[in-house]
């Protein structure tokens, strides 16, 4: 076994081997939704809607994927630090089945719900018709896409952040090349419209799924996987990983529910206002996929410094990733400021919808350092097992800001749709300035798992 070990040497080094990665790997991931929204808008607004609607659904009912998602980077990467190799196979085995019995019940339930969820989140006429067809395909999958996250978390938990990021791009690439093929039946497929979209998703899912299954299987990385390893599969492991992610799967729900509540208020100002919410929501994804990915494999790098008790490096390593996520997201901000024309006319022709497109994005903009700010931290309290903070923050920023100032905006200053914007970059500052003070006291660092 060729054991990685990114606790020594350059702190700077160490982020950008574990990030970099993790970064280029998300950043693909978010491209291909820019893409998919770009291919899905030559279906019309309806469709732009019908997608954005579904996912504020699909949020909620994905959020245990969430809870076993952050259990598990804190227990494979800790027990990897400790340089346990056969406690680390056994919490990825733990990890995988895991997630499938999760998404299991989700996707059933979710389906049970879609129609219902769907009618009160607004959708009507042909945008709920759609949104159903979509969220079918997308919920009939849903394990291939719990189980492919699991893939990239435990290759970065076992110090193999590039073969993450390969699986990641590779996906992306076959999405990619699917969608227009099953969007608008080129060659020999059908024409399938969005749900060729979500097709395409599952299919690029699945094979990450099974890529990864073969890499960790076959050996080409530092933990192998055996059918019968030394460490059987657990339960109470499990049980473990949910208890330490669950703070993260209520913070994920509240996420998700706020969404659910801000959704109707969005779409009182019609299809045109969703659509365009949903396009620049995807377009500011592009850098706060970028930041979650870096911080994905900051969270892995925590626990492993963590794990092998080097208390002051994981400090000097928290606080250099914080620099490093504000700077980076002031720069995709002051790109969005000035490229929002041309980035909205990429998907929209018609100018009403170019106007209100522009308006957004450069809000949107003026929050991005502030939202990487409060991501990084988060994942460095996901990395040291300590979920429960991030969490209160969470909770806080969506319903003691974001919603409060939502309503005094539009239901009693009567502002259109941009006070709903200019009332989540509130939210975000307020969040992360609050989030950073707490985040100085330096208390996550004692937490074991």
């Amino acid at each position: 076994m060729n054991y990685r070990d990114h606790t020594e040497g350059s702190i700077i080094g160490s982020i950008m081997r574990m990030g970099l990665p993790s970064m280029i790997g998300f950043a693909s991931s978010n491209f291909y939704d820019v893409v998919d929204m770009f291919w899905v808008a030559k279906l019309g607004p309806e469709s732009v809607a019908a997608i954005t609607i579904f996912f504020s659904f699909y949020w909620v009912i994905s959020s245990s994927n969430m809870i076993a998602g952050a259990g598990s980077v804190a227990v494979i990467s800790r027990r990897y630090g400790e340089k346990n190799i056969e406690y680390t196979e056994a919490a990825i085995k733990d990890a995988i089945l895991l997630k499938w019995m999760l998404a299991i019940a989700c996707g059933g339930i979710g389906y049970i719900l879609l129609s219902t969820a769907l009618d009160l989140l607004g959708a009507e006429g042909r945008v709920l018709e759609l949104a159903f067809d979509y969220g079918t395909v997308q919920l009939i999958g849903i394990g291939f896409s719990f189980s492919s996250y699991t893939m990239y978390t435990a290759l970065r938990g076992v110090g193999d952040p590039n073969k993450a990021m390969i699986l990641m791009v590779s996906g992306v690439i076959l999405n990619l090349i699917l969608d227009p093929f099953l969007i608008f039946g080129w060659w020999i497929f059908p024409e399938m419209g969005v749900v060729g979209a979500a097709l395409s998703s599952v299919i690029a899912y699945s094979y990450t799924f099974i890529a990864g299954m073969i890499i960790f299987y076959g050996g080409f990385t530092s933990v192998r996987l055996y059918v019968r390893g030394k460490v059987p599969v657990n339960v109470s492991r499990m049980m473990k990983m949910m208890k330490i992610g669950f703070p993260s799967g209520i913070s994920s729900i509240s996420f998700s529910l706020a969404r659910m509540v801000i959704m109707p208020i969005i779409a009182i100002f019609g299809t045109s206002v969703v659509a365009v919410y949903g396009m620049g929501t995807r377009v500011s994804a592009l850098g706060i996929t970028v930041i979650v990915g870096m911080g994905l494999g900051l969270a892995a790098l925590i626990g492993q410094t963590l794990g092998a008790a080097k208390l002051e490096r994981a400090k000097q390593t928290a606080n250099t990733a914080l620099i490093f996520a504000v700077a980076l997201m002031g720069s995709f901000g002051a790109i969005y400021f000035v490229g929002a024309p041309i980035i909205v006319r990429f998907f929209f022709t018609e100018e009403p919808l170019v106007s209100l497109g522009i308006t957004l994005i450069r809000i949107f903009a003026l929050a991005m350092p502030a939202i990487g700010m409060e991501i990084t931290m988060e994942m460095i309290y996901s990395g040291a097992g300590e979920n429960k903070t991030p969490m209160f923050f969470s909770i806080l920023s969506s319903w003691g800001f974001q919603i409060p100032f939502i309503l005094l905006a539009v239901k009693v200053m009567e502002f259109n749709q941009n006070g709903v914007w200019w009332a989540m970059v509130a939210a975000s500052v307020l969040t992360a300035s609050l989030f950073f003070i707490w985040f100085r006291k330096g208390k996550w660092l004692k937490v074991q798992v």
